[in-house]
């Protein structure tokens, strides 16, 4: 069978998909990636089999009708020469117009809901407009999967989709084998709060500020890293002059754009992402599998990653008061008792994100629409 897997970005493809790329290679399945081209094509290198067709219409924060009606023409041109025999659509822009231009052609989609982003965080005109772009498109997928239940559940309860049409699963995985548990192989006098993620306001990076400033008030030894680069393509980046302010003020300790992230996870003693909401979180799941405590928020996706008290703990979302206090709970319990946090956030992640495990689950679900030979 032929399967396109369509995204907005090759990054996208390179840093979350390809557990699904390789499940179904090997399961025999010829492969079309459709996304734009950007650094990560060197995934090719890698899966030479996998042929990759350039997305030149795709601006992932174009507001231009005309832009995107150009982008549906070129889906449908695409989807009607290459003839896939299913497509799967990972984020808003090709879920929706991916969608439509296939309902032209007549072939069968299936839908990532990646998580909701800038798009559903805010309320606005935005907002209206790629909810009624889901209610039309969505007819015709034949399954929406989500990577976490609350998203599904809101597209549900909006009228998005159908009840039938979804099906949650525990978020994209992590390959716990190369996010691997590693010594520290040093002893260190602070303790080191950890912010990985793309410097966006609605990643809580204010909230993680503000409590860096308050906890570093009261303990003498702590550090407050952020990883991450700032995202001119989102309207909810961080500004320049704010990202200043805090490294010139000695507030965090900003180590800029890592693409390994797994020597400062390392390094790190609790990985903190006070988001507003996600899919489920890499980042955390990422910190798991090297057996590190999290803190994140209580909100969608990021509270199905963790167990109060057993593997890290949750903060109110957008508060920088309530993840205060859970960074200063954090800082009162023994080493043993953050290696033993550790150590069940590692078992966690064994069980419930394994990317191979989550690869699987995929699978499973459009297995019925691969054709008789594959059910």
């Amino acid at each position: 069978m032929r399967i396109a897997l369509v995204a907005n970005s090759t990054w996208n493809i390179y840093n979350f998909r390809l557990n699904v790329l390789k499940k179904l290679l090997a399961e025999g399945h010829e492969i079309i990636v459709i996304a734009p081209v950007d650094a990560y094509i060197e995934y090719m290198e890698k899966y030479p089999q996998v042929q990759h067709i350039a997305l030149r219409s795709l601006g992932r924060d174009s507001k231009n009708p005309l832009r995107d009606l150009v982008l549906i023409e070129e889906f449908r041109r695409k989807f009607k020469r290459l003839k896939p025999d299913l497509i799967i659509t990972y984020t808003h822009k090709p879920n929706i117009y991916g969608g439509i231009a296939a309902r032209i052609v007549g072939i069968p989609t299936v839908a990532m809901v990646t998580g909701l982003g800038y798009a559903f965080l805010h309320n606005g005109i935005i907002n209206r407009i790629t909810k009624a772009l889901y209610r039309l498109s969505s007819k015709h997928h034949s399954k929406v999967i989500f990577e976490n239940i609350d998203d599904r559940l809101m597209f549900v309860e909006q009228g998005l989709i159908t009840k039938e049409q979804g099906v949650s699963i525990k978020g994209c995985g992590v390959d716990i084998n190369h996010f691997a548990p590693r010594p520290n192989g040093e002893l260190r006098e602070k303790t080191v709060f950890t912010f990985i993620g793309r410097l966006l306001y609605d990643k809580g990076i204010v909230e993680f500020v503000e409590a860096a400033k308050a906890i570093k008030a009261k303990h003498k030894n702590v550090e407050f890293w952020v990883i991450g680069e700032l995202d001119a393509q989102n309207p909810s980046m961080v500004n320049n002059e704010d990202l200043l302010h805090w490294i010139e003020t000695n507030i965090i300790d900003y180590h800029g754009f890592i693409r390994d992230v797994r020597p400062f996870i390392q390094k790190s003693d609790c990985i903190v992402l006070p988001s507003y909401r996600e899919a489920i979180p890499r980042t955390i799941t990422e910190a798991m599998a090297m057996a590190k405590p999290v803190i994140t928020t209580d909100t969608a996706g990021c509270r199905e990653s963790v167990e109060v008290g057993k593997n890290g703990f949750l903060a109110t979302v957008r508060d920088a008061i309530s993840l205060t206090d859970k960074i200063d709970q954090f800082l009162q319990l023994s080493h043993d008792d953050h290696v033993k946090m550790g150590q069940y956030g590692r078992q966690k992640a064994e069980r419930e994100f394994d990317d191979r495990k989550i690869a699987n689950d995929i699978y499973q679900i459009i297995r019925p629409f691969l054709g008789k030979e594959n059910t």
